[in-house]
């Protein structure tokens, strides 16, 4: 039986990257607030509470902010200490602090963030679909870094699944944000997946959306086999799995 390989112990930092991890924690921390006018506000927009995206946002932004500030404890000691990475990531702060007061005021107001193009709010859509583009690009950044090492299956992992999640994310995202909404297709009856909202109707981007985001968790899982052969099989079957969602999505077919 194959152990099990331990990442680089030589490589591991004493702490996640600091920046990364005060961004995680102030994002937690706004989305605090949100969550008490999801308990008061009982307004409701297409069907939910008009507080739930903006939640959703915040939970989502916490989870990649926070897993990026732990991957950064499995690169040599100081990656992340030059003005050039200081400024780089401050921008990316600045970007997702930019969604979350859009997300958040379009919540407050009682209007769309996303697909609304009436008035001021059709100039910031398209600044906000450039945000999105450059606080995702930190996974390429990383996964860059991480691909200098690729030497060992661990480190390669995660080099293709932050490379994967930006690659896959940004069509996908850029293809639903040019729409008019995240359907293709009319529903009749309105039926929807549990807890995830996707429709079982019609073509739903949102799955192939959300996977892709995700490939940053799955393929380093891959990883821990030691097999590099494993790590690419996982990240050519993953990036499959993406493309065959958002195909089916594109022709209007329901994810499942």
């Amino acid at each position: 039986m194959t152990a099990i390989p331990a990442l680089p112990r030589a490589w591991a930092a004493s702490s996640p990257n600091p920046h990364l991890m005060r961004l995680t924690l102030l994002v937690a921390l706004t989305a605090l607030p949100v969550m008490a006018a999801y308990g008061l506000d009982g307004r409701m927009f297409q069907g939910d509470s008009i507080w739930l995206k903006p939640l959703k946002f915040h939970l989502a932004l916490v989870v990649y902010t926070g897993s990026l500030a732990i991957y950064a404890m499995l690169l040599p000691e100081g990656t992340f200490t030059s003005r050039r990475w200081r400024i780089y990531i401050g921008a990316v702060a600045a970007c997702i602090i930019a969604e979350l007061l859009w997300i958040g005021g379009a919540a407050a107001l009682g209007t769309a963030s996303h697909f609304n193009t009436v008035g001021l709010w059709g100039v910031i859509y398209p600044l906000m679909g450039l945000a999105a583009v450059v606080l995702t690009s930190l996974s390429l950044a990383m996964g860059v870094v991480f691909w200098r090492h690729r030497a060992d299956p661990p480190m390669l992992a995660l080099a293709l699944g932050l490379v994967l999640t930006f690659v896959l994310t940004v069509p996908v995202a850029g293809t639903m944000s040019s729409g008019t909404g995240h359907l293709v297709g009319t529903p009749v009856t309105g039926a929807r997946m549990p807890l995830m909202g996707w429709s079982r109707e019609v073509g739903d981007l949102r799955l192939a959306h959300f996977l892709a985001t995700h490939a940053m968790h799955v393929v380093p899982l891959a990883g821990l086999t030691g097999s590099r052969a494993a790590v690419w099989a996982t990240a050519a079957g993953f990036t499959a799995l993406v493309g065959w969602c958002f195909a089916r999505a594109l022709m209007g077919l329901p994810p499942f």
